[in-house]
């Protein structure tokens, strides 16, 4: 399929494809912003777990890349990657026991996950091999996921982990995405800067995540006294929905792009002004929003497992329609294989992905 278009008859559809221009573009753009704003970028690789994504994200200077899962970390270890975060509670025996092997195989690797309670420092120390975990005491909100919900609770945290065999404490982590406001996320971020005081380190890190925020966190942080780590991952492909309304950069300077699209075919117009696309749940996310057609007078009605309802006049079976996605992070899972493709949609390269 090299350099060869993807309208050529080569290709079945649907087909998602990833626009070359446009991830390497969005690569760039927070590598820079991260940069320009004294933070380490280590990359949600949750969102593809592709390694041809990953290799360039770590070339444009990511600190390492974050995964939400222990089978996660096993598989961007297997990318190459030296340094992982899990931005999570690891409990799973086994994921516990590959992490204990790659620390003591590998003296160079780092590997990072966060604990929110006394029995999950316990869990950790009980799996320790020769090398200790290395934790992040978690700090969450009301409302919010996983994390301690008070400073007083996270304080227990971090002194039960420094007394613990087996455990490291290298700092605090929280997830600001899940708050409604800038002046929400400005006070949830001075008490991770209250809490990162209290850790005993040379230099601890902070981390914080998301893609929503990341201009608050790039202010708000400025002058703290710990290495930040930012773990934003749906950047990357960006989207026509949820992030398109949501960036930090339509309030500063920067511009995103949406590097993913699906292109499917009209299978059936039953109806006057109706048609049916053969593109499914299967094959686009639908979880924060619908897919957004690219062509104009088209409106996408409901999504089922295998087809796309529409209403739209002038369309006949056979005719091809591109649709642009909303939220990459259940996007790439529904594809193995993904073509990447130029401006004139030639075949550059194959993105794959490991879920």
């Amino acid at each position: 399929m090299l350099d060869r278009s993807i309208f050529d008859g080569a290709l079945g559809f649907p087909a998602m494809v990833v626009h070359r221009d446009a991830l390497e573009h969005n690569v760039a753009t927070m590598a820079a912003f991260a940069r320009d704003h004294g933070l380490e970028l280590a990359p949600h690789a949750k969102t593809h777990l592709s390694p041809e994504i990953a290799e360039r994200q770590l070339a444009a200077g990511a600190w390492g890349l974050t995964v939400a899962t222990p089978r996660q970390a096993e598989t961007v270890r297997g990318f190459g990657a030296g340094r992982i975060m899990v931005a999570n509670q690891v409990v799973d025996p086994a994921g516990l026991a590959w992490a204990a092997a790659e620390l003591e195989r590998d003296p160079e690797f780092e590997f990072l996950s966060f604990a929110d309670s006394t029995a999950g420092i316990d869990l950790l120390a009980r799996h320790a091999g020769a090398r200790p975990f290395r934790v992040l005491a978690e700090l969450g909100h009301e409302g919010g996921r996983a994390g301690c919900r008070t400073l007083e609770e996270l304080l227990e945290v971090t002194a039960y982990a420094q007394e613990t065999p087996g455990v490291e404490l290298a700092g605090v982590a929280g997830y600001e995405g899940g708050l409604a406001t800038a002046a929400e996320v400005r006070k949830y971020l001075d008490l991770l800067q209250e809490a990162v005081e209290h850790v005993r380190v040379r230099t601890p890190i902070l981390s914080v995540g998301g893609s929503q925020w990341f201009d608050v966190i790039g202010r708000e942080l400025a002058g703290a006294r710990a290495r930040i780590l930012l773990r934003s991952g749906a950047y990357v492909t960006h989207d026509d929905g949820f992030y398109r309304e949501r960036t930090p950069f339509n309030r500063i300077a920067g511009q995103l792009r949406p590097a993913l699209e699906v292109w499917a075919h009209v299978l059936s117009t039953p109806e006057p002004g109706l048609a049916i696309v053969g593109m499914g749940k299967r094959d686009a996310p639908y979880d924060e929003g619908l897919p957004i057609p690219r062509r104009g007078g088209v409106t996408v009605v409901k999504m089922q497992d295998q087809h796309t309802v529409v209403r739209a006049e002038g369309l006949k079976p056979g005719d091809l329609l591109a649709f642009g996605i909303s939220h990459p992070c259940t996007a790439f899972d529904k594809w193995r294989v993904l073509p990447l493709v130029d401006r004139d949609y030639r075949v550059v390269g194959t993105i794959h992905t490991y879920f």
